[in-house]
């Protein structure tokens, strides 16, 4: 069970590690939309997972791998679009670790992994206390999904302040796992 200080604590996290680590450019904007019983956008799907003695986090990307997002997120590298955003994918969730860590000590990040959009009905198989899906805009024009699923082992509540997201948010320190 979440408390409801800790699914808005975990929503806040979220919000402003995707606003700074979804992006390209610092410059850009990240529009975020919560969605409501619709199913999120995007046929590709990027997952991390953040786990606890008390949680396990998951953070799903969608993505289309449309002209947009290959010119937003790859340019001109010699890369796939599937590693380039698990690239930022595991900066956004790195953010997030860096958030939870005050609140949680014995936290552990996954490797990032790709699926199909497919597999997403299984994740109620999971049984998660707390799932939200968004509708990310970036740049004003690459579509994205977010799901955050979290599953919990006891009782959880916390409060991130305001202040404590927004100096990480502008944080840009590298930190090494």
């Amino acid at each position: 069970m979440i408390g409801p200080h800790g699914k808005d604590s975990i929503e806040r996290i979220f919000l402003a590690a995707a606003r700074s680590r979804l992006v390209t450019d610092p410059q850009h904007g990240c529009e975020i939309v919560p969605r409501v019983g619709e199913a999120p956008q995007g046929t590709h799907l990027v997952i991390l997972t953040i786990s606890s003695m008390q949680f396990r986090l998951l953070m799903l990307l969608h993505f289309e791998d449309d002209e947009r997002t290959q010119r937003y997120y790859v340019g001109d590298a010699a890369r796939s679009l599937t590693e380039c955003f698990m690239e930022f994918g595991n900066l956004c969730c790195g953010a997030m670790n860096q958030q939870l860590v005050e609140h949680f000590p014995d936290l552990g990040m996954s490797t990032p992994y790709a699926l199909s959009s497919e597999c997403l009905p299984y994740l109620r198989e999971l049984k998660p206390d707390y799932t939200q899906s968004y509708a990310l805009t970036i740049d004003h024009e690459v579509r994205l999904g977010a799901t955050l699923c979290v599953c919990t082992q006891t009782s959880l509540d916390f409060v991130v302040s305001a202040a404590a997201v927004e100096a990480h948010d502008s944080a840009g320190e590298l930190e090494l796992f």
